[in-house]
Formats: C-alpha cells, structure tokens, sequence
C-alpha cells in the first residue's frame, strides 16, 4: 500500500504548476491482486481530475477495474462543480476499495465522498499519507478552512540581511539558478502580490519565464493612490491583473481598467488598503497561494498584521553592508515580541542557501 500510495503523491507533485485553484491530487488504480492497472494527476481547471485521468489510462491499456483499489491522495469529489463526481467515475468502474490520504476540506464535499462510496458497498481507507497531501495542498486547506490564501513571502538577501544597496541596486544579488527556483514558487502560486513602490522603483514583469508553465498566476497590486504606471510592463503578459487601491480617482480607474486591470477599492484608512479585507476577497476569486514579491514596507505591514504564513529566503554569499532591509516594522520594545519562526528546510541552491520558514503555529488549522 505504501508503494501506491507514494506514488500516488508524487504524481500530485506533477500537478503543483497546473491544477489550482483546484487541489494537486494524484490517483494510482490496481487490481484486487495489487496490479498497477492505471495512474493520472489532477489537470488544469475544468480538466479532468486525477481519478478520471486514472481510469482513463486504465481503460486506454485495456484493463478492467472489476474489483480493484484506488488510491488517492484526497477524497474522491460527489458535487458536480467544473467536472463531474469522481465518485460516480470510480463506483461505475467496480473499483471496490479506496485508500485515501484526507478528507476534502470543500464544504461541498467534506466526507460526503466517502459517504456516497460507502453506501455503493465499497470500503474506504482513510489516512495513509495525509501529512504530505496536505503540505502538498497547504493553500486549497487554508481557503477553504481560514478563508484566506497561504501568504508566502519570498526574500532575496545578503549574509548580512540586506536585499540592495542603500541607492536601491539589487541585480544581481543572487544566481540564476536561485532565480529559476524562485520561478517555480512563482508558478505554483495562484496570485503574486507586489505594490505600488515596487512597480514604480523596478516596473517588474513578475510573470513566470525561467521555467516551464502552462499558466501564468494572476497578478495583485497594492496601490493605495493609484499610482501604477500606465506603461508599467507588467500590463504586458497575459494574464489578469487586481490592483487594490484606498483611492477614488475615476480617471486613474478608467485608465488602468483599460488596460485590464480589475479595480478593487478597498480602504482602511489614510489613503491605505484593507489588508485583512483583500486577503479574505482573494480567497473568494480562488487564490489558494499568494506569492509575495516586494519591498520592505510592504512585507513589514503584512508581517505586522499577522498575514504572512511562510517565507521562502535565498541568502547570497556576500556581506554588503549599508544597505535595504527585507522588512520594516516595529520598533519592538522587547525580544519577546519578535516574531516566532519555525525552520521548514535549508537547501543549496547554487552559490546560495534557500531557507523556508513558517510562522510559528500558523500551518495549525
């Protein structure tokens, strides 16, 4: 069991830059003697999930299911959303057991899978990598248990703590091969949040291009004046764009909705966006991840309201002395107030040391 149900998981891997907002499942079928009968993953929105993708390679090799295990690394679903019920799927092939790894979290499903499996006589397995599927769908979870996305924050930075120099320069501070893998966080998120300052200071294009993908998260601007250029390169890519703003100003709306750019206006005070209230709409539109890609003030204020879950820092080997800080918040007044950091990895990547780091107690929901 142990075999399937790994390779089930490492098939869900091959839906991390695909499936979402749907969750990245993998489904592995064998026969009632432990046969490999047919395997598939979770594919892009409104594609066929990984049990459909299963059966059908099954059936494409000419087996019969009659009897067979399923092994899947979420609850099969019983609502018909984009696609129809895998549960159905799965109960029309005679499949007759089903290992899987957790319950969905959707409230459309949240067990009634399992309950619509039972009750056609097939025995239901529950539990065997649940750890890694739900690591794997960390963002999925948290929308649909917090109402919010999973806010990653990813930093670039010397030994010595500092993302530029005091005058700004940062190219390169880090190596390509750092950069390609900061792409690939890029790809798997549903959304990458930057803010005004950084578009003004750097006009990046903040688009996935150093590695493969098939879909380019959407974009989010914090801009409380709406002071996004309207030449900025990030209305280049295609791909939507959400500029959050406290501002009013119907011809700077007009302007930047011409370009495609959805208006949100969202104020929370002196010309300053809602951020817990833009968290909470994100997730309504979907965004299970939120990539974070920006200055210190803006990644300050997150970290200060309490909305930043992860982070993902790639340290340079180098010493620059005066220079940016990755965040401004505070001053504190005392050590206990830092914030608590638990180490998720450490990794070489390249010349440099990528480190993720969660939020103390903040992945507990």
């Amino acid at each position: 069991m142990q075999d399937f149900i790994a390779l089930a998981l490492s098939l869900a891997e091959q839906s991390l830059l695909l499936s979402s907002p749907n969750p990245h499942v993998g489904c592995v079928l064998t026969s009632a003697g432990g046969q490999l009968l047919g395997q598939g993953f979770t594919q892009h929105a409104g594609g066929p999930h990984a049990e459909v993708m299963a059966l059908r390679d099954a059936q494409a090799q000419g087996h019969s299911l009659m009897g067979g295990t399923a092994y899947v690394t979420l609850e099969p679903c019983s609502h018909q959303g984009r696609t129809g019920p895998c549960c159905d799927a799965l109960i029309a092939a005679g499949i007759r057991k089903v290992v899987a790894s957790l319950a969905d979290p959707n409230p459309l499903v949240g067990g009634k899978g399992f309950e619509r499996l039972r009750a056609a006589g097939i025995a239901v397995e529950v539990g065997p990598g649940a750890t890694q599927s739900r690591q794997l769908n960390i963002g999925f979870f948290s929308r649909m248990l917090r109402r919010t996305p999973w806010v990653r924050l990813k930093l670039a930075a010397s030994m010595d703590g500092k993302t530029a120099l005091d005058n700004g320069a940062s190219k390169w501070l880090t190596s390509d091969a750092a950069r390609k893998d900061g792409h690939a966080w890029r790809a798997r998120s549903c959304a990458v949040l930057t803010g005004s300052g950084t578009v003004l200071a750097d006009n990046p294009r903040l688009d996935v291009r150093l590695v493969p993908t098939e879909r380019q998260p959407k974009l989010v601007v914090l801009d409380g004046r709406l002071e996004t250029p309207l030449d900025a390169q990030l209305f280049g890519v295609d791909r939507a764009c959400h500029i959050y703003t406290a501002s009013q100003d119907a011809a700077r709306r007009a302007a930047l909705q011409a370009l495609g750019a959805s208006i949100h206006y969202l104020p929370g005070g002196g010309q300053r966006v809602d951020l817990t209230s833009m968290m909470r709409d994100l997730a309504e539109q979907e965004v299970n991840e939120l990539h974070v890609e920006a200055g210190a003030a803006l990644n300050g204020a997150l970290l200060a309201a309490g909305l930043v879950d992860e982070m993902v820092l790639y340290l340079a080997p180098k010493m620059i002395g005066r220079g940016r800080e990755m965040a401004s918040f505070g001053p504190l007044t005392a050590l206990s107030e830092a914030i608590e950091l638990d180490f998720v990895s450490s990794e070489r990547i390249g010349p440099d040391l990528r480190i993720v780091a969660r939020i103390a107690g903040r992945d507990r929901f």
